[in-house]
């Protein structure tokens, strides 16, 4: 059975053009994660629903599969951990506001703990400038919560910046057709970050067969 690596879309707000820039990055990667018997599995934030972290325990304290222990007791939380533990990686397309990260993505991150610990992640931003603030920001993060994060962070910028492809992203949730064109060009770096999670993924392997050994 093929491991699979969530897609993560983490702009919630409406109208929204997370989706879009999910699918363009899906198209690159479908074809590298079918080679490497992967598969790539789109995860929206915003089907979850997620409201302020309302748990009554911090995430550090519950362990996913534990008999006993504190566990968590809202149906939203549950479903939005029990989705991050079922993949092996992740690549998550993240939005810049203003010169950082959304306050959507920081709370769906603040959920999470033990669910994602040691594995790979790539980070996908974008925004005027491509979002390079939120891209250090979410990277920082996890790569403090012990994840492994890949290298190379493709950063996709509109074209134009604050000009009518950005105000068709942001009022319409439209990807405009310059944009389009100019993000092709970052393909390589797409691809480059994937290649990487896939190392990611093999040493985490590798980490595993050794301890078994032991």
């Amino acid at each position: 059975m093929s491991k699979s690596i969530a897609l993560i879309t983490t702009s919630v707000r409406t109208p929204r053009v997370g989706p879009n820039v999910s699918a363009f990055v899906k198209t690159i990667l479908d074809p590298l994660a079918a080679a490497a018997d992967l598969a790539i599995a789109p995860v929206d934030l915003a089907d979850f629903k997620l409201p302020i972290y309302d748990e009554a325990v911090i995430p550090a304290m519950v362990v996913p599969g534990a008999a006993d222990g504190p566990q968590f007791a809202h149906a939203h939380t549950i479903a939005w951990t029990s989705e991050i533990a079922k993949h092996a990686g992740y690549v998550l397309v993240i939005p810049e506001y203003n010169y950082g990260v959304s306050g959507g993505t920081k709370n769906a991150i603040d959920y999470l703990m033990h669910e994602w610990i040691g594995k790979p992640v790539v980070v996908v931003s974008y925004g005027i400038k491509g979002g390079a603030f939120a891209s250090e920001q979410v990277s920082h993060m996890l790569g403090q919560m012990k994840l492994k994060v890949a290298p190379t962070k493709p950063q996709l910028a509109f074209v134009g910046g604050h000009g009518p492809e950005l105000f068709g992203a942001m009022l319409k949730g439209e990807l405009g057709e310059e944009t389009k064109k100019e993000w092709i060009g970052k393909k390589g770096e797409v691809e480059k970050a994937f290649e990487e999670l896939k190392e990611l993924l093999e040493e985490k392997a590798e980490e595993k067969t050794e301890a078994k050994a032991e």
